[in-house]
């Protein structure tokens, strides 16, 4: 049997939320082009993130990865703090 794992999404974030235990609510920006004007836009989406030491704060810049489901919002995990905030 086969049990290699296809590649995870990883996605970098601004911590916005640390409220609850375990986890932490991260903002990602991307940039779009937009179809008729051609100008790059923002986009941004917030995903729940599972943090196992609490270790993020609130400004910090994580790596978030793809995992199974944790809980009924939670689809990601914190992979590692890139930058603490100030």
């Amino acid at each position: 049997m086969n049990t290699t794992q296809g590649m995870k999404r990883e996605l970098v974030g601004t911590v916005l939320s640390n409220k609850m235990d375990k986890t932490v609510t991260v903002r990602v920006e991307r940039l779009v082009s937009h179809s008729v004007y051609k100008k790059y836009v923002r986009r941004r989406a917030k995903y729940a993130a599972h943090d196992e030491q609490n270790a993020c704060g609130i400004g910090d810049q994580v790596l978030i990865k793809e995992s199974r489901p944790l809980s009924k919002r939670k689809r990601w995990r914190v992979s590692k703090v890139i930058e603490k905030a100030v």
